[in-house]
C-alpha cells in the first residue's frame, strides 16, 4: 500500500512538472557565429535533457570501452574459480571414495585453476599420499609450511610422512616447529608424546605427557636412562610415588638410594614395594647383598612381612628355606603358593627339587617324577607381556618394543583361549615325598 502510494504521488509530482515547464514563457536564442537558433524553452529544456543523457551515454560507453580487459580478466577469474570449486568438490570426492587416479586428476586441475592456495596444496597432497607417492606429498606439504597461514597443515603431513618412514629425529624436529606455529595444539602434544616414545626421550615424554599418561613409567624409565645422579634419585622417586605397585618403579627408587649409600631407605621402599605387588626382581635386589643361606632366610621373610600369605610371597620363602636345607619349611611354603592358585612350571620344579633334596639316596624319585609331570601341564611361567600386543619381554620397558604402546607391560603369564580354559586339568593335593 505505501509502494503504490508513493508511485502515485511521484506520477503526480512528474506530471506537474510537465505541465509547469510546457507553460513556461519565453524563447531561448542560440547563436553560434553567423547561426543563430531559437526554440521556446520548454523546447530547448528537452533538447538539454536530450543533450546530456546523449553525452552520459558516450561517456559511459568509453569508460566501458577502458575498463573492458580488466572486467574480461576479473570474468575469467571468477569462471576459474568457479571451476576450480567445482575440482575440489570432486577431488574430495575422489579421496572419500578412495580413487587414487581420479583424486590426483581433479586435485591438479584445482591447482591449476586456483594456484597454489592451501586447500588445493592439501588435495594433491593427499592424492599422492593416497597414490603411494610420498614424494610428490612431501612437496606439497612443504610448500603449504612455507605458508604462514597454513604452516601447520603442511607440518603435520610432513610430521606424517616422517613417522611412516620411522625417521624420529625430522618427526621430533618438524613437531617443534608446528608446536612454534600452533602452540598448545591437542592432536600435536599427543603426537609429540608418541614421538618421544618411539625415540626413547622418556625425560621429554614425561615433560609432556597428560593424567592418563602412564607417568611412572616414563619417570621410571627416564630415572634409569639419567646421567646426573641427583636428577635419576628425583625422577626415580616421582616414578615411586606415582605407582608404588610398579616393581622397576621401585627398583630404579631403590637403586638410586643404594648408590647414594641410604641402604635402609631402599630396602624400605622395595618391602614397601612387595607390600603392594610381589615381584621377583624385588626379592633379587633385597637379597643381593646377603650371601650366607640362613641370613637370606631371615632377609626373605623380613621381605614379606607385610604381605606374608601371597603366593609369591610363599615361593620366596620356598626357594630361600631349600637354599638353607630346611626342606619341611620348603616345602610347606611351597606347597601353600601351589594351593593358593600358583598353577607354574616353577611351583612343580621347584617341589621336584624339595622331594630330590628330602630324600637324596633315590628314596624321593616318585615325588619328584610326579612334580615334573605336573610341570609339564601346569601354566608357563609368569613374564613382562604387553597387555595390547600380547608380546613378551625378557626384561621391563617403558613402551612395548613391538606395538610401541607406552605403559603396557605387566608381569603376567600368557593370555589363554577359551579351549585352554576348558581344557581338564590334573587334579590332587600337592605332590607328597614318599
Amino acid at each position: 500500500m505505501r509502494r503504490l502510494l508513493a508511485i502515485l504521488v511521484l506520477a503526480l509530482l512528474v506530471l506537474a512538472g510537465v505541465w509547469w515547464l510546457g507553460n513556461l514563457p519565453g524563447v531561448v536564442v542560440v547563436r553560434l557565429g553567423d547561426i543563430t537558433a531559437s526554440a521556446r524553452v520548454p523546447v530547448a529544456a528537452i533538447g538539454l535533457v536530450l543533450l546530456f543523457l546523449l553525452l552520459y551515454a558516450i561517456v559511459r560507453l568509453l569508460l566501458g570501452l577502458v575498463r573492458l580487459p580488466r572486467t574480461l580478466r576479473r570474468w575469467r577469474g571468477l569462471r576459474r574459480r568457479a571451476l576450480g570449486d567445482r575440482a575440489v568438490t570432486r577431488a574430495l570426492v575422489a579421496l572419500a571414495a578412495g580413487e587414487a587416479g581420479d583424486a590426483r586428476h581433479h586435485a591438479g586441475r584445482a591447482l591449476r585453476l586456483l594456484g597454489p592456495v592451501p586447500q588445493s596444496l592439501v588435495l594433491v597432497a593427499e592424492a599422492a599420499r593416497l597414490a603411494a607417492l610420498p614424494g610428490e606429498a612431501e612437496s606439497a606439504y612443504g610448500r603449504l609450511a612455507a605458508d604462514p597461514e597454513a604452516a601447520f597443515l603442511g607440518l603435520r603431513g610432513l610430521i606424517r610422512s616422517a613417522i611412516e618412514r620411522e625417521d624420529w629425529a625430522q618427526a621430533n624436529a618438524l613437531a617443534a616447529r608446528a608446536e612454534a606455529a600452533h602452540p598448545g595444539a591437542a592432536w600435536l602434544r599427543a603426537e609429540r608424546v608418541r614421538l618421544a616414545v618411539r625415540s626413547q626421550d622418556w625425560s621429554a615424554a614425561l615433560a609432556l605427557a597428560g593424567p592418563e599418561a602412564p607417568r611412572a613409567a616414563f619417570a621410571a624409565a627416564a630415572a634409569t636412562a639419567a646421567t646426573d645422579p641427583s636428577e635419576g634419585l628425583r625422577l626415580a622417586r616421582r616414578a615411586f610415588e606415582a605407582d608404588p605397585a610398579l616393581a622397576p618403579a621401585a627398583l630404579a627408587y631403590a637403586q638410586r638410594l643404594r648408590e647414594s649409600g641410604r641402604e635402609g631407605r631402599a630396602l624400605k621402599v622395595i618391602r614397601r614395594a612387595w607390600s603392594e605387588s610381589p615381584h621377583p626382581d624385588l626379592a633379587e635386589f633385597a637379597l643381593s647383598t646377603v650371601v650366607e643361606p640362613l641370613a637370606r632366610m631371615r632377609a626373605a621373610q623380613e621381605l614379606v612381612a607385610e604381605n606374608p600369605t601371597h603366593v609369591e610371597s610363599r615361593f620366596l620363602l620356598a626357594r630361600a628355606a631349600l637354599a638353607a636345607g630346611l626342606t619341611g619349611e620348603a616345602r610347606r611354603h611351597a606347597e601353600a603358593a601351589a594351593a593358593g592358585g600358583l598353577d607354574q612350571r616353577r611351583v612343580w620344579m621347584l617341589l621336584a627339587e624339595i622331594a630330590d633334596a628330602e630324600a637324596p639316596e633315590g628314596g624321593g624319585v616318585a615325588a619328584s617324577l610326579a612334580a615334573l609331570r605336573r610341570a609339564a601341564t601346569a601354566e608357563p611361567d609368569p613374564a613382562w607381556r604387553c597387555g595390547v600386543c600380547g608380546a613378551e619381554h625378557a626384561s621391563w620397558h617403558a613402551a612395548c618394543t613391538n606395538c610401541g604402546e607406552a605403559g603396557s607391560l605387566n608381569w603376567r603369564g600368557p593370555a589363554r583361549s577359551s579351549a585352554e580354559l576348558l581344557a581338564p586339568r590334573l587334579s590332587g593335593p600337592a605332590v607328597q615325598p614318599e
